[in-house]
């Protein structure tokens, strides 16, 4: 089982990064209660963010962007970290979801954080996140963390960071990802030689019998 974070933090130390770190370990923990025991990688944008805005500019992800896509690709569960910035996301953060093929996250589980200067962004996770993560048909966490300078001394954190990690660990351990996408995956519309592990690479993975395809042929 893997587990993948993504922080978009520039700072360092990281509040952003931090509350993710917290995510991430009581996740773990709740999975290893049921017997899993994950692997986690953590993907930190701050470092790679010249790539980011070289591969925005190509098209392509280069070679610095890759390896977080395919630690994105092939992750059971993802918790996502981005500061607020002029209530909105990061910049960086949304560059780099800009990136990832429309179907790399379909019913894959997610859990939303973000950080700010105040508590006037409260409502940036599910004002801004949540939706972008619905267009990406993931399957956000009903819970999602937010942090300012005052919460980190507060019980409430710990409180929502066990329950959103609850959460996320039930999603991950329910196979609702496996059934979901092996039920729908062909309604879906997918990118050639995408990221998403089941994407078309080769012209046999292509369904040429499709209403799209026999127009694109002239077919009647």
């Amino acid at each position: 089982m893997r587990l993948v974070a993504i922080s978009a933090g520039t700072s360092d130390p990281s509040t952003t990064r931090m509350l993710a770190d917290r995510a991430v370990q009581a996740t773990t923990e709740r999975l290893r209660r049921s017997g899993h025991d994950p692997a986690v990688t953590v993907v930190e944008l701050a470092p790679i963010a010249v790539g980011i805005a070289q591969s925005l500019v190509t098209g392509f992800p280069n070679a610095a962007v890759q390896p977080a896509i395919d630690a994105v690709a092939t992750a059971d569960g993802v918790v996502v970290s981005t500061p607020v910035y002029k209530a909105g996301l990061s910049g960086l953060f949304k560059s780099f979801v800009d990136l990832l093929d429309n179907d790399l996250l379909i019913a894959k589980p997610v859990l939303l954080a973000a950080t700010a200067g105040s508590a006037r962004h409260a409502m940036v996770v599910d004002d801004h996140l949540r939706p972008l993560f619905a267009f990406l048909r993931a399957l956000p966490a009903p819970t999602s963390l937010f942090a300012t300078p005052e919460d980190w001394a507060s019980p409430g954190l710990g409180t929502r960071t066990s329950r959103a990690a609850a959460e996320l660990a039930a999603l991950m351990t329910s196979g609702i990802t496996r059934a979901i996408t092996e039920t729908n995956w062909d309604d879906h519309q997918h990118n050639f030689a995408g990221n998403a592990t089941r994407s078309p690479h080769t012209a046999a993975d292509v369904d040429f019998d499709t209403d799209l395809m026999r127009l694109a042929r002239g077919d009647t």
